[in-house]
């Protein structure tokens, strides 16, 4: 399907009788008894290993080493950083940070977050991990069974067709990001309700109650909770991220294995 295929890895055109995937895609050349031959170009072959038969070291290192730690450093300190520019000049009696009421207020600051961090990592994931998956950096996961549930079959690019889009088009572009935005925001109002609330419920016990609302300085109370905020959700939800791409560019190969075969 056009909009699973990642504009980055596929070559300029894809032939109409060509199967489009995300993490494998590229243009195939025919040979003369009609099957699929996957013969490099110019170097720029894929140099995907084979999926695995159990979980291993170096994959869970991947996962929740390089993109769960990872993820939370580089997500907390952007966080850190974007909340210093925001508070750390506010004059607490002309513009209070509060946790509902505006124009600063820690609650909207939260939704918001939430929000931005899930559609950004969704999307971002989706680009790093497939490039390491081509690159052979790390092994696809393959002992996992597809779902045969059909919405959860659409949300993990299982419903393959055939197509004819040219790649790396700005049309492919557009709906490959819309595609992977869509996720991460199904993703972001799933989890929304749970973070949102236990978020607002740390505020509480840390702010000063007054007039209804709890007040906090601006420094150093936004910044650290946000610094917390983000670094736990790049921390928590980063690697199901990359476990879906490997799991997903798994089930890709044994199906193009499976088809290669008939």
């Amino acid at each position: 399907m056009p909009w699973a295929m990642n504009p980055i890895f596929g070559s300029k055109s894809v032939p109409g009788n060509a199967v489009v995937d995300v993490e494998i895609a590229q243009a195939d050349d025919r040979s003369g008894g009609g099957s699929a031959s996957p013969e490099p170009k110019d170097g720029h072959s894929p140099k995907l290993r084979p999926p695995s038969d159990r979980l291993s070291r170096h994959q869970i290192f991947y996962i929740f080493g390089v993109n769960g730690v990872g993820a939370a450093i580089v997500a907390g300190g952007i966080n850190f950083a974007i909340a210093y520019a925001l508070y750390h000049d506010k004059d607490t009696l002309t513009s209070p940070i509060r946790l509902f009421q505006f124009p600063n207020t820690l609650a909207g600051d939260t939704a918001v977050t939430i929000f931005i961090q899930f559609l950004t990592t969704w999307v971002i994931q989706s680009l790093l991990v497939n490039f390491d998956l081509r690159k052979g950096g790390v092994q696809p996961i393959g002992f996992l069974k597809e779902p045969r549930w059909q919405y959860l079959r659409w949300f993990m690019f299982l419903d393959r067709q055939e197509q004819t889009l040219k790649v790396r088009s700005f049309t492919h572009w557009l709906i490959f990001l819309v595609s992977q935005a869509i996720r991460g925001l199904i993703l972001a109002v799933i989890f929304f309700p749970v973070i949102f609330g236990v978020s607002v419920g740390l505020l509480t016990l840390v702010g000063a109650y007054e007039d209804g609302d709890w007040y906090f300085s601006p420094m150093w109370a936004p910044q650290i909770f946000k610094l917390v905020q983000g670094a736990l959700l790049g921390l928590l939800f980063t690697p199901p991220m990359a476990a879906f791409w490997l799991v997903r560019c798994g089930w890709a190969q044994q199906n193009r294995e499976g088809q290669s075969s008939r």
